[in-house]
């Protein structure tokens, strides 16, 4: 989350990536932040550990949905 922040912060697009378990934390660290619309992409938690594969395979599955957010195609997870 910060470092998305930081990047949209510095004038850069910037979509974070958050798991489930930590969505509720990222909403806490956007909002006191002072950017809480910051475009998020859930992910399945865990991500870490899971194998050179299924990084590949979640990364392949979200690719096109981080680019659309990005070129403001696709609503963020966290769009009203």
């Amino acid at each position: 989350m910060r470092d998305g922040i930081e990047v949209a912060r510095r004038g850069r697009a910037a979509v974070t990536l958050v798991t489930d378990q930590f969505w509720a934390q990222g909403d806490f660290v956007a909002g006191s932040s002072g950017m809480p619309d910051i475009p998020r992409v859930r992910l399945p938690h865990p991500v870490a550990g899971t194998g050179h594969d299924a990084m590949g395979e979640l990364a392949e599955s979200l690719a096109a949905k981080i680019v659309g957010v990005l070129r403001g195609d696709v609503a963020a997870d966290n769009a009203a």
